[in-house]
């Protein structure tokens, strides 16, 4: 398993921009499809964004199309949500994960990953 790490969440005002990142350790880094998944207090954790190993692939939520980019540096062992034009029910815990495998949009599901951050709290105020 590879070990994930947030950071960059705070508080915005909404239309505001934050850009999450998610350190990975380990070596196979590159061989992981990377996602990105929210819960909001009394909601079940959902699906926000998903890369594959190149990077050259990406599937993101309808909720967030347009507005979230994800991207990934395997260089650094890195993967990011750059998230602009926030809006108050983006509120939540963000959270990184890892999943072996191909990027497939029907395994884009909190079950299909193995691999969790501890989570990073972004708060958008109207």
């Amino acid at each position: 398993q590879v070990q994930l790490v947030e950071s960059g969440g705070g508080l915005v005002q909404a239309g505001g921009s934050l850009r999450l990142s998610c350190a990975a350790s380990g070596r196979t880094f590159s061989t992981y499809v990377m996602g990105w998944f929210r819960q909001a207090p009394g909601k079940e954790r959902e699906f926000v964004a998903g890369i594959s190993w190149s990077g050259g692939s990406t599937y993101y939520a309808d909720s967030v199309k347009g507005r979230f980019t994800i991207s990934r540096d395997n260089a650094k062992n890195t993967v990011y949500l750059q998230m602009n034009s926030l809006k108050p029910e983006d509120t939540a815990v963000y959270y990184c994960a890892a999943k072996e495998g191909y990027l497939l949009r029907a395994d884009l599901k909190v079950e299909h990953f193995g691999s969790w951050g501890q989570g990073t709290q972004v708060t958008v105020s109207s």
